[in-house]
């Protein structure tokens, strides 16, 4: 191994180790780990925010208790938000061991296992977080073809804080879009050091 990073490959092809890729590797693991800690801090958030909303009305001597599970998106939405947290964990944990071994992650089964975990995650979050926002227009301004009323003016609280719970669902789906990025350019990324060492190349 030279002083300026290039390494000779048996065939006397040289393959470059530059330090600008371990800066990039290093730059890119700290981005996914930073990533996945919000995930899982915003899909908790939100998901506490939605079970704990509930609004008593009383309307016509009759008392109505206003709550998550009224409505079967946000059932689903609490749901796809803890599936996230839970997933985010355990790659955070994941995260954290290659950063104190100091290792890059070389294995392509696990490359596209964590790759296709984010993809699934990306779009189970963004169909919950669709359904969700769907739900809550027809609650904010009804559906008048379908006579359906709307109920926020009659339960402002909790669609202000359903608003907060989704909100924060919403910022944990566009994360997991741009984690998802990061988790493609680290998958592909192997195949490319492959073909760039049988040709003399850099990656």
């Amino acid at each position: 191994m030279s002083s300026l990073g290039v390494g000779v490959s048996p065939g006397n092809v040289p393959v470059y180790h530059g330090s600008k890729l371990k800066v990039i590797d290093r730059r890119v693991r700290v981005a996914e780990l930073v990533l996945r800690c919000l995930i899982c801090g915003l899909a908790i958030v939100s998901a506490v925010l939605i079970v704990t909303d509930t609004q008593v009305r009383e309307i016509f001597t009759i008392r109505k208790r206003a709550k998550f599970t009224d409505m079967k998106a946000l059932v689903f939405l609490v749901i796809a938000n803890g599936i996230a947290a839970a997933y985010s964990l355990v790659q955070v944990l994941r995260c954290v061991v290659s950063m104190i071994k100091g290792t890059v992650l070389f294995n392509k089964p696990l490359a596209w296992a964590i790759f296709s975990g984010d993809q699934v995650m990306a779009y189970l979050t963004l169909s919950a977080v669709a359904a969700a926002v769907q739900s809550g227009i027809i609650a904010q301004f009804g559906q008048t073809e379908l006579q359906w009323m709307k109920t926020c003016n009659l339960y402002a609280k909790f669609c202000n804080q359903v608003g907060e719970g989704v909100a924060s669902s919403l910022l944990a789906c566009l994360s997991m879009v741009l984690l998802s990025a990061i988790s493609a350019y680290g998958l592909f990324r192997l195949y490319g050091d492959n073909k760039g060492k049988s040709s003399g190349g850099g990656w």
